[in-house]
């Protein structure tokens, strides 16, 4: 592990996790490199500040539900790969039904050079302290359509609602919102601005 680095389960009591680009649930239908095991990392500043964000998710009944925090370049540069080859339509219906793969970056749901590389980014959204059941979003994580945007027309009510409190949640916890991808969010103060890490979370 990188100094300044920690496993995010390790640090944030009662948080929940699925890396999901160490499982075979994610865009490219098979584990990414670099994710050796299913653990969320990042940088001791991410974790102070969702130490934060979990204190006012709880004040309203929720718990947070990590997908992805540091992302090895190495990952990065998997989805470049990945991008250019031909389409054999595995992941597309569930994952980017409305454009090609290649449109992916262009269209700026997936960057070459991310902060979640720098371990100042995070995936995720809100589940029910009550019942442990995700709150609905109206769209899973890493749809990239317009639906996924915050603000978007046709999403449910309630789960416009669940967006709008996550998004104060993380506001009010030192981050800021991505417009495309209503469950990523990123430091305002990131550590380490121009420093892209390519340790693997094992």
């Amino acid at each position: 592990m990188e100094r300044g680095f920690v496993f995010l389960d390790e640090v944030l009591n009662g948080v929940r996790w699925d890396a999901k680009y160490a499982t075979w649930d994610n865009f490219t239908g098979t584990p990414v490199d670099g994710y050796e095991a299913n653990r969320i990392v990042g940088s001791l500043a991410l974790a102070d500040a969702l130490l934060r964000a979990m204190t006012h998710a709880a004040a309203h009944g929720f718990g947070l539900l990590l997908w992805d925090g540091y992302r090895p370049q190495r990952a990065v540069d998997r989805f470049l790969e990945w991008s250019a080859r031909p389409e054999d339509g595995r992941t597309k219906d569930r994952f980017y039904p409305n454009i090609d793969r290649a449109e992916m970056f262009a269209n700026g749901y997936v960057a070459s050079k991310s902060g979640h590389s720098r371990g100042s980014a995070v995936d995720l959204t809100l589940y029910r302290l009550e019942t442990g059941e995700l709150a609905p979003m109206g769209g899973r994580h890493d749809l990239m359509d317009e639906r996924s945007h915050h603000g978007a027309t046709g999403v449910p009510v309630i789960h416009a609602q669940h967006r709008r409190s996550l998004c104060s949640i993380m506001e009010h916890s030192g981050f800021q919102r991505y417009d495309h991808e209503w469950w990523h969010y990123s430091l305002r103060d990131e550590p380490y601005p121009d420093t892209y890490f390519d340790f693997p979370i094992a």
